[in-house]
């Protein structure tokens, strides 16, 4: 298939890395392949930057019947429409219809490709058109969840297109799929998504918190929280920090304005 199963992970998916490391992007962006033993056509999920040598490796493992996409970051996206036209036209599938190539927008549900059962749930909050993807050979069931859950590290809610309500209730879904292989966008594969997912929980909620804190002594834009709860920051990455911060400030001021409780007296969730 031209890549590689980690281990733990059945022989029907291989990862091809993209050469694109960073702060945000981690080692690179995962790219999944996925094809049934015996099936014709695979599918890719998250081709991701231009890269033309990467973008040739994926090509090379074809044909494919779909290029899945699980939100519309130019490090998962941007090589989507350059994959489809090297593969003679192979449709490019996002919740989002800008970034369809030849195809339909991505609806929930379960669907057959590639010789295996591919469900996609709606999971907002990174950006408005996250999705995850959970697919079985009816032996074993995996979850790709793009830059929902990252392999390591956490995950960035940039407002305004992130929405920290819209990703804490995202969170709370997958909290549903216990004992479910992880494969992230970034990062190593993970053994329990649920876990994963309660762990994130946890840390948006101590988060939160200190946000509270922060708002009760004065800080009102993300720039001054991000002074007070994240004072040790990477500069290399506080302009991430700084989007979290506006999306946690908007979290909170909506309600504080449903519930007319001063900032500090809130439950986090």
């Amino acid at each position: 298939m031209g890549g590689a199963a980690p281990d733990g992970l059945p022989g029907w998916v291989s990862l091809l890395r993209a050469p694109n490391p960073g702060p945000m992007t981690l080692d690179g962006t995962n790219t999944w392949v996925l094809r049934a033993p015996g099936a014709t056509h695979g599918v890719v999920i998250d081709p991701g930057p231009l890269d033309e040598g990467h973008l040739a490796r994926i090509a090379a493992a074809g044909p494919y019947s779909a290029i899945l996409i699980t939100h519309g970051h130019h490090d998962h996206v941007e090589g989507a429409g350059r994959l489809s036209a090297l593969l003679g036209g192979t449709p490019v599938l996002a919740a989002d219809p800008a970034h369809c190539v030849a195809g339909d927008p991505l609806t929930p549900g379960r669907d057959q490709r590639a010789g295996l059962s591919v469900e996609v749930l709606p999971t907002p909050g990174h950006t408005s058109d996250s999705v995850c993807f959970l697919v079985d050979d009816g032996n074993a069931r995996l979850m790709f969840t793009g830059d929902t859950i990252l392999g390591r590290g956490t995950t960035v809610v940039a407002h305004p297109d992130g929405d920290l309500g819209a990703y804490l209730g995202s969170l709370e879904r997958l909290t549903a799929y216990g004992d479910v292989l992880m494969l992230p966008g970034h990062g190593p594969v993970r053994a329990d998504v649920a876990a994963v997912a309660r762990d994130y929980l946890d840390h948006r909620r101590e988060r939160l918190t200190q946000v509270e804190a922060a708002m009760a002594a004065g800080a009102r834009t993300p720039e001054q929280v991000v002074d007070v709860v994240y004072p040790d920051i990477d500069p290399a990455v506080r302009f991430a920090a700084i989007w979290s911060a506006g999306a946690q400030l908007d979290y909170l001021n909506h309600k504080i304005r449903e519930s007319g409780t001063p900032a500090g007296r809130l439950d986090p969730l």
